[in-house]
Order: C-alpha cells, then structure tokens, then sequence
C-alpha cells in the first residue's frame, strides 16, 4: 500500500518528469527545426530563406512561452482565425508546463538544501514510472500520425482548430511530422533519463 509521503512523492516525479520533457522538447524544437527545414527543404515550399523561416519561428516560440504576449503575428508567415485559435489554447497549456515546472524546480532546490529528503521515490516506483511509456511506443513508432491525431483529441477536446490548411497556414508545412516525432523522441528520451537517474540513485 502507498503510503501519503510516497503519493506525494511519486506525483511529484511524474510531473516534473513530463514537465522537464515539454520544456526540453521546446528547447530543441529550434534546431530541430533548421534541420528539417533544411533536409526536407520545406523553405522552397513556403518560398522563404533559412533565416526568414527561423526569425518567424522564434516569434511564434515566444508568444507561446511568455505570458505577457497577447496576440500572434509572425511577420513572413500568415495566420489564421482557427490556427490563431489552436495556439492560443498551445500557449494555455504551455503556461501551465512552465508554471508547473518551476514549481517542481523550486522544491528540488529546498529539497536539497534540506537534511531531510521529502521526495525520496522507491525503486519499484521509478522502475514502474520509466516503463509507463512503453505501453504507447509501439504504437507511436508503428503509426506516429494516428498517434498524434489521438494525442490532439487528448488534449484539444472537441476543438479541430488544429487541423491547418496549408493554403492558409503555411507553417504547416514547416512543423511536418517528422518535426513533431522527432520533438516527441527528445521529449520521450528526457522523461526515461530521469527516471533512470532516480533508479540510479541511492
């Protein structure tokens, strides 16, 4: 039987843990992007430079992570009512990862500044906790795209906003899904790590 101090602490992990995950995963959508972008060469489809292509995703990056950017505008790439839409409902999200995450990072800090450990996991926990994933991974390596389009249902219930229209919303051909599968591999892999690193732990 879990005990309230390992509830506690297994919530904890589990949200930091995903947390660390979308927020590494945005961190390296940048280069992942220039990347795809490059390879794929995407930036003769919307007829755009590398440095144009960039400049407007990290404009798109920064209304979705600061809080105090109200409205969208990339300024090469135009923007919907329904895509503007999809993202402000992103950045509500991202909002609350980031908020979440900071609290998590918080609380490891006096977590270890204190002689006590209030957050220790249990093995059996983190052991359980870093194979979660693999009850999803052969279907999301099998058929990424249903994946995702389960994932966006997940989330986004009832909206469809997130269904783009390439004709409108060019950047849809930029995010392809390889973009999107690799962002969630970095993401998958930073959730294993740290639920690694506490099993690893004394």
């Amino acid at each position: 039987m879990i005990d309230k101090n390992n509830f506690f602490s297994i919530i904890y992990h589990f949200v930091f843990a995903i947390t660390s995950s979308v927020v590494g995963a945005v961190i390296a959508s940048w280069p992942l992007l220039m990347i795809f972008v490059l390879v794929q060469k995407t930036y003769k489809v919307v007829n755009l430079s590398i440095g144009q292509i960039m400049g407007n995703y990290n404009q798109l990056l920064w209304y979705l992570i600061w809080p105090l950017k109200k409205k969208l505008r990339m300024s090469n790439l135009p923007t919907s009512m329904a895509a503007a839409q999809h993202f402000a409902d992103v950045k509500k999200l991202f909002t609350i990862v980031i908020i979440a995450f900071l609290c998590c990072l918080i609380l490891y800090f006096w977590n270890s500044k204190s002689k006590k450990s209030f957050f220790r996991l249990n093995k059996i926990c983190a052991l359980l906790l870093l194979l979660l994933p693999v009850a999803v991974l052969p279907f999301a390596l099998t058929n990424f795209d249903q994946f995702f389009i389960n994932f966006h249902h997940l989330f986004f219930i009832g909206s469809t906003t997130w269904l783009f229209n390439p004709e409108t919303d060019p950047i849809i051909n930029l995010l392809t899904e390889g973009f999107f599968a690799a962002c969630f591999a970095v993401g998958g892999t930073i959730y294993e790590l740290y639920f690694a690193n506490q099993l690893l732990q004394r």
